[in-house]
């Protein structure tokens, strides 16, 4: 069954073209989300390719009590919707609680459950209701076929403008694996994004942090948009060493250029 996602001017499915998501892992500050989003939608423009900003205004699942988590909600909002408004892209953001759904429903163009949260009914439902697209990132602990019982919560809410992202599964500890037949059996559901950078995190690997393998995202990117994926997720920071959160699996902002063409040719060969 192939179905399809429209935000707007952007079609997410098996004959769409290939969809960009990316931006920094969370907001740090404005002047940076700001820097990135253009210098993202310059190479979006330029490489033709549909593109969908994303930044984190706050993570609630960081591995330590001391981690930066974020601007918060309202403040995070705010920076977003400027990032909307003055560099003339979509919105993509990941909400944790039921009471700032609606907050985000008002800036963003599609509404992100984390990985961590996709079982959790009432939160999905929340953020069905709006009538926003819904990303489900599927859980480190889920088959994929999980994803069935996820995609029903949303439906049943009145919601079918709903995508799953690929992001690997668990395999021992700190560690993640990717099974690329899974993007062929969610795509029964719903489109699938694949997550390359958070595909190579290292989840706790650096004991009050994630670590990560940022050279083999690229490699991982290529396999997913090969094996069908309808859009790639990555995260880019204009010095990953610094970043405040992901930073050992995010990209640097110049690689990204050659990375795009790359997937956009193998995205034309297997779509003829």
């Amino acid at each position: 069954m192939e179905t399809t996602v429209q935000i707007d001017d952007i079609e997410i499915g098996p004959k769409a073209p290939l969809l960009l998501i990316s931006g920094p892992c969370v907001i740090e500050e404005e002047g940076i989300a700001l820097d990135i989003a253009g210098r993202l939608k310059e190479i979006a423009d330029e490489l033709k390719t549909p593109f969908i900003f994303k930044a984190s205004y706050d993570k609630a699942n960081r591995s330590s009590i001391d981690s930066f988590r974020g601007p918060g909600v309202e403040k995070g909002l705010k920076i977003l919707e400027k990032i909307k408004q003055s560099a003339g892209v979509k919105i993509l953001s990941d909400v944790h609680r039921i009471g700032e759904v609606p907050m985000a429903a008002a800036v963003l163009d599609m509404i992100q459950i984390p990985a961590f949260l996709c079982r959790q009914t009432d939160l999905i439902l929340a953020a069905a209701e709006t009538g926003k697209p819904v990303n489900i990132k599927k859980g480190q602990f889920l088959a994929p076929w999980d994803m069935a019982n996820v995609i029903d919560k949303c439906r049943f809410a009145g919601n079918s403008d709903i995508v799953i992202t690929e992001r690997g599964v668990s395999f021992g500890y700190n560690n993640l694996v990717v099974d690329f037949r899974g993007i062929k059996i969610m795509q029964e559901q719903a489109p699938v994004i694949f997550d390359a950078t958070h595909s190579v995190q290292l989840p706790g690997g650096a004991g009050k942090s994630s670590a990560g393998q940022r050279d083999f995202a690229p490699v991982l990117a290529k396999a997913a948009v090969a094996a069908g994926a309808d859009a790639v997720f990555l995260e880019v920071h204009t010095d990953p060493d610094k970043a405040l959160c992901d930073g050992p699996n995010s990209l640097r902002i110049e690689t990204l250029p050659v990375l795009l063409k790359q997937l956009k040719e193998i995205r034309r060969i297997i779509c003829g």
